[in-house]
C-alpha cells in the first residue's frame, strides 16, 4: 500500500471510531511501526548533517552562526508543527482548499488513539511528516548564508512554515489536496521534489535577491572554512536519507525497498558524475564537488523514489548532476550571491526530478493510472508534473517575498555591515566556533 492510498484511507478514520470504541478497527503492525519510527529518527539526523554541510562551506567567523540557522528549525518549527501545523497540513480542507485544519489536530489530541488503516500509529506518521516540516526552511538558510539575523530567521522560518510549507504540504499529499487529485493519480511526488526541494530552493533564490549579496562578493574571497564538516554533513544526509525516501511509503514492504535502491543509486550517481565532470574540466576531482553530487543525485530522486527503477535513477542521477553543476556556473558569472547554492542544488535538481520522473515511471505504474483514466500517458503525466512545478514556484517565491518584506520591516532581517564584517558568531551569539582570534 502505497502512502498515498495510506492517508486516502486514513482520511477516512474520523468514520471509524465508533468502531474502535467498541475494539475493532485497525492494529499496529510492529514491522511497519518499528520502520516508521527508524526513518523519523535518520530523517531528524539529516538537519545536524546539513548543519555541518552548511557549517564547513561558511567563513570560519560564521560557523556557529550557519549552524544555528538548522538547530532553530528543529526548535521552532519542532513545536509549531505539534500546535498546529500536522492540522494545517493534514487536516480535511478548509479555505476552499487552501489550507487543511481541524481543532481535533490541534496539539494533536485527537490521534491519541488513531491507529492508521497501514498498522501505523498516526503519531509516528504525524511525527515523521514533522521532521520534514523542519529540514525545509533550514535549506532556505543555505541561499542567505552570513548574512542574516538570529531573530530575523526565527521570525521567517515561523512565518514560511505556517503560510508556505503546510499549504503545499497540503496541496500535494492530504488527500483532498488540489495536486493530490489532480488527473489519472496526482502530481507525482514521493518524498517533496515539490513539497521541500523546489519549495526551499526558490524561496532561498527569491530571499538572496530581496536581501543582496554579502558584502565584498564576489571580489573578496569567501572560501569554505572546513570541508572535512562538509564531507561528514553530506555523509550524514545520504545516510538520513533512507529514511527521507524509504520511510515515505508509510510502511515496510516491497516498495520501501524499492525507493531504498534507488536512492542508493541515485545518490552515488550523483557523486560519479560530479567528480567526473571535474576531472575533466579541471584535472582535479574536489571533495566539495563530491559532496555536491551527492546532494544533486539524492535531491532529484527524491519525488520520484516511488514510481522509477534502477535504470532511471542512474539516468536522472547523471543529468541532475550535469544541471546542477551548469546553475551553478550560470550563478557564477551572473553574480548573485545564492551563498551556499541552496537553489543551484536543491531547487534545481528538485525541478528536474519531478519533471524528470515522467520519463522512467515504471509500467505497473502506467496500468494502474489507465485502468483510472482509460488512455493516460506520458504527456498527460507530464502536464500535471508541469502544473505543479509552476504552481510550487510561484506560491514559493511570492509568499516568501511578502514575508521577508514583513520581517524586515518590522524587525530587520539582513544584519549591518559592521555585524556582517565582524560575523555571526560573535556579534550575534557572543561566541566563536574554534576559540581562536582573528579568523576569518
Amino acid at each position: 500500500m502505497t502512502w498515498k492510498r495510506c492517508l486516502g484511507l486514513a482520511a477516512l478514520w474520523s468514520l471509524a471510531q465508533p468502531l474502535l470504541a467498541q475494539g475493532s478497527g485497525p492494529v499496529v503492525d510492529s514491522g511497519s511501526t518499528a520502520w516508521m519510527l527508524t526513518s523519523t529518527t535518520l530523517v531528524l539526523l539529516m538537519v545536524p548533517g546539513l548543519a555541518l554541510f552548511y557549517g564547513g562551506l561558511v567563513r570560519t567567523k560564521n560557523v556557529l552562526g550557519t549552524m544555528m540557522h538548522s538547530y532553530a528549525a528543529m526548535a521552532v518549527v519542532g513545536v509549531l508543527w505539534a500546535v498546529v501545523g500536522y492540522g494545517l497540513s493534514f487536516g480535511p480542507n478548509a479555505l476552499g482548499g487552501l489550507i487543511g485544519w481541524s481543532k481535533g489536530l490541534v496539539l494533536l489530541r485527537s490521534i491519541d488513539h488513531t491507529i492508521l488503516p497501514a498498522g501505523v500509529p498516526e503519531y509516528a506518521f504525524a511525527m515523521f511528516q514533522g521532521k520534514f516540516a523542519i529540514i525545509t526552511p533550514a535549506l532556505i538558510a543555505g541561499a542567505v548564508a552570513e548574512r542574516i539575523s538570529f531573530r530575523g530567521w526565527l521570525a521567517f522560518i515561523t512565518l514560511w512554515v505556517l503560510f508556505v510549507y503546510c499549504p503545499l504540504c497540503h496541496w500535494v499529499w492530504a488527500p483532498d489536496g488540489y495536486f493530490f487529485n489532480l488527473g489519472a493519480k496526482g502530481a507525482i511526488d514521493f518524498a517533496g521534489g515539490t513539497v521541500v526541494h523546489i519549495s526551499s530552493g526558490v524561496a532561498g533564490l527569491a530571499l538572496a535577491l530581496f536581501l543582496g549579496a554579502r558584502h565584498g562578493y564576489p571580489k573578496t574571497a569567501m572560501a569554505p572554512n572546513n570541508l572535512t564538516f562538509t564531507l561528514l554533513g553530506a555523509g550524514l544526509l545520504w545516510v538520513g536519507w533512507f529514511g527521507f525516501n524509504a520511510g515515505s511509503s508509510i510502511a515496510s514492504n516491497l516498495e520501501t525497498a524499492r525507493a531504498l535502491t534507488v536512492t542508493q543509486v541515485a545518490a552515488a550517481t550523483g557523486a560519479l558524475t560530479w567528480i567526473l565532470i571535474e576531472t575533466v574540466r579541471h584535472d582535479k576531482p574536489t571533495s566539495l564537488g563530491m559532496a555536491s553530487g551527492i546532494l544533486a543525485g539524492l535531491v532529484v530522486i527524491t519525488p520520484a523514489a516511488g514510481v522509477v527503477q534502477v535504470g532511471g535513477a542512474i539516468v536522472l542521477g547523471a543529468i541532475a548532476a550535469c544541471v546542477c553543476y551548469s546553475m551553478i556556473m550560470l550563478k557564477n558569472k551572473l553574480g548573485y550571491d545564492d551563498s551556499l547554492d541552496a537553489f543551484g542544488i536543491h531547487g534545481t535538481g528538485g525541478i528536474v526530478g519531478a519533471l524528470g520522473l515522467t520519463f522512467f515511471i515504471r509500467g505497473s505504474w502506467w496500468a494502474e493510472a489507465g485502468a483510472k483514466v482509460p488512455g493516460w500517458g506520458l504527456w498527460d503525466q507530464l502536464k500535471i508534473q508541469g502544473v505543479a512545478v509552476l504552481c510550487t514556484i510561484l506560491f514559493s517565491v511570492v509568499m516568501t517575498l511578502l514575508i521577508a518584506v514583513l520581517v524586515e520591516k518590522l524587525i530587520g532581517f539582513r544584519i549591518s555591515e559592521a555585524a556582517e564584517k565582524t560575523g555571526l558568531d560573535h556579534e550575534l551569539h557572543g561566541e566563536r566556533a574554534y576559540g581562536l582570534n582573528n579568523l576569518n
